[in-house]
């Protein structure tokens, strides 16, 4: 337990409360900051989304370091949990990879156009969740 009522989760719940979602949101950092709500898979413990060309696939392209987040809360309950994954975002281009990130099936809910893969390279993965107040 941390203070302020926050557990902090580590790296092995981290990754079920991954699996668990599919909606996260990207953070990037390449000329005006962004986050941005993307669909995802987890491809060996990395982080993969598909993308239409703009703010994430740039960052992809120079190797930003991104922050993905990912959340699940109760507003009846006050109770919730969020996972960071931190690292460094390139776009999927070697067939074998590309092969594989194809195979997650993600379909995107905003158009086809979205035919670029982009993977977060996982450093590091935190993880807390809120503690009720009893």
């Amino acid at each position: 337990m941390s203070s302020y009522g926050l557990e902090v989760v580590g790296p092995d719940q981290c990754a079920v409360l991954l699996a668990s979602q599919q909606v996260g949101r990207v953070a990037v950092c390449s000329g005006q900051p962004g986050v941005f709500p993307v669909l995802f898979a987890l491809l060996d413990g990395d982080v993969v989304f598909r993308t239409a060309p703009g703010e994430k696939l740039i960052a992809a392209a120079l190797h930003r370091e991104v922050v993905f987040e990912v959340d699940s809360y109760s507003l009846r309950t006050r109770t919730g949990w969020s996972v960071n994954v931190l690292g460094a975002a390139e776009e999927i281009v070697h067939p074998h990879e590309l092969e594989q990130a194809q195979a997650l099936e993600l379909q995107p809910w905003a158009g086809d156009a979205r035919d670029r893969y982009v993977r977060i390279r996982a450093r590091e993965v935190t993880g807390r969740r809120i503690i009720p107040n009893l």
